[in-house]
């Protein structure tokens, strides 16, 4: 883990933990700052847990479905007995992450964030929760989501609505909200959530924090209960780019010697398709942020992907309503859950979700097989060859882009419609529309806080690399996040 960073990062990494072990606020530690005080004996796995458990509280904010305190701590205290005993530790070595309720954890609930799942126990944790663990992490709880992972505000019927980090009255996002509220609350310092559509990026950009959706197929996605396995991946969240190669190298075994690029050689693609109609105040930090980086000496190139997102749009929809009812209904009968898909339909809690169930997957408005079909066959395909275009003929390190048209929204007037510069929009298709188009190419996506808007929420900077350039796009990541402010913590913490 120490050759994980280039000596400048390392160093500030040092700098902040001994800070924030200084003023008694553990809870505020990234992982690479927790795992090197654990691995130094300058901090207890315990007194890490024991301090998230006491901040998490009565969780009012609704972030897990399932709060395992008491496992938690068991685990904990072998971990600090395991330090004693000078043995090699793993690079995660007593550090506690959350895990989204729609991925299997051994022994605990995985609700999915559906009644008719409730009483269902994994045996096994899902492949990507188990490198986690084998590398030393430590399961704090099961994180709430959007029902089903079907929605982009986490305003959950059955479990309640998720709590935004920086503001109560409004939504954590979707469909990783639990995930993205802990992260951004200092609840823990990572976790994972999985990601079909910007479920990952967009809890991350309203909650502020960092998070990745790699590669389609990068990172396994078995024990993992699907809408859609050719756009579905699980994806991690923390406070900072360097936790998140560190978590990434965990999950796919990469080298562990990322450093950041120099911004000098750094050429961004900012796509007005995308980077217009937005909020004012988030135009506001997303021009501030690209001026910065222009100064800094990344190069920005206007493009046009306006016929990959038409073509994403028309294809999205239909490959995800098709494949839940294949990918879903197999997934509870492989793992011998005793629950049907009818009976995930009937019990489903959160009116938007139980519509889409009721009549668009099992009703008489499912997808046709030829729309599905066409979809994979022909619209598909043009979008991933249409963005490979876009990156190799302008010669791009990533597009650059606001990750959400707007902030968080509040959560008592948000599940159908929002408002977006005087216009009501539907919260679901304007909170996907600039993080659905590169799930469909199945191309990464990374997303970083820029600031505070006036009224004190984040706003996120997604950037969108080429297929397989994973970890280039987080060494880009790296130098941008370091030239750009800190992000401040939320103020209730």
């Amino acid at each position: 883990m120490r050759r994980y960073l280039a000596a400048g990062l390392a160093a500030v990494t040092a700098i902040c933990s001994e800070a924030a072990m200084a003023d008694d606020d553990i809870t505020t530690l990234t992982v690479l700052e927790a795992a090197r005080a654990i691995a130094e004996k300058k901090l207890t796995s315990t007194e890490l847990v024991e301090a998230l458990v006491a901040k998490t509280g009565e969780d009012r904010g609704n972030v897990y479905i399932t709060f395992d305190s008491e496992g938690a701590l068991a685990a904990a205290a072998e971990a600090d007995a395991k330090v004693k005993t000078g043995a090699p530790l793993g690079p995660l070595h007593g550090i506690p992450i959350v895990v989204k309720d729609n991925i299997a954890a051994a022994g605990l609930p995985a609700t999915g964030g559906t009644p008719a799942l409730k009483d269902w126990i994994p045996a096994d944790d899902a492949p990507v929760l188990a490198k986690l663990r084998d590398a030393g992490a430590i399961v704090l709880g099961k994180t709430n989501l959007h029902e089903l992972a079907f929605g982009i505000t986490s305003n959950n019927a059955a479990f309640g609505a998720v709590a935004n980090a920086y503001d109560p009255a409004r939504f954590a996002g979707g469909s990783s909200g639990g995930t993205g509220a802990a992260v951004g609350a200092r609840l823990a310092p990572a976790g994972l959530g999985t990601d079909t559509g910007g479920s990952v990026r967009i809890p991350s950009a309203l909650n502020g924090v960092t998070g990745l959706r790699p590669t389609t197929g990068r990172y396994p996605a078995e024990g993992i209960i699907p809408i859609s396995l050719t756009r579905d991946t699980p994806g991690p969240i923390a406070r900072s780019v360097a936790d998140l190669a560190l978590l990434d190298t965990v999950i796919t075994g990469a080298p562990d010697d990322l450093q950041a690029v120099a911004l000098t050689g750094v050429r961004l693609g900012v796509p007005a398709k995308l980077a217009g109609n937005v909020s004012p105040e988030t135009d506001r930090l997303f021009t501030a942020a690209l001026d910065t980086l222009e100064k800094a000496g990344a190069t920005l190139v206007p493009v046009d992907i306006g016929n990959e997102v038409d073509l994403s749009n028309k294809a999205g929809f239909p490959i995800a309503l098709w494949e839940v009812k294949r990918d879903l209904a197999a997934f509870l009968d492989k793992h011998e859950t005793g629950v049907s898909l009818e009976d995930i339909a009937a019990k489903a809690a959160s009116p938007d979700v139980k519509f889409v169930f009721d009549n668009l997957v099992l009703g008489d408005q499912a997808i046709p097989d030829e729309v599905y079909t066409a979809s994979m066959t022909t619209l598909r395909p043009l979008v991933q060859s249409g963005y490979a275009d876009v990156f190799a003929a302008n010669k791009l390190d990533a597009l650059a882009f606001p990750t959400t048209p707007l902030p968080a929204q509040a959560i008592a007037t948000s599940d159908r419609t929002v408002s977006l510069n005087g216009e009501e929009v539907p919260t679901f298709n304007t909170f996907i529309r600039n993080t659905d188009p590169a799930s469909i190419a199945g191309i990464p996506g990374l997303t970083l806080p820029i600031g505070l808007t006036s009224d004190g929420l984040p706003v996120g900077l997604e950037l969108d690399g080429p297929a397989h350039s994973d970890r280039h796009l987080l060494s880009v990541g790296l130098a941008i996040e370091a030239a750009l402010p800190v992000m401040p913590a939320p103020s209730a913490n």
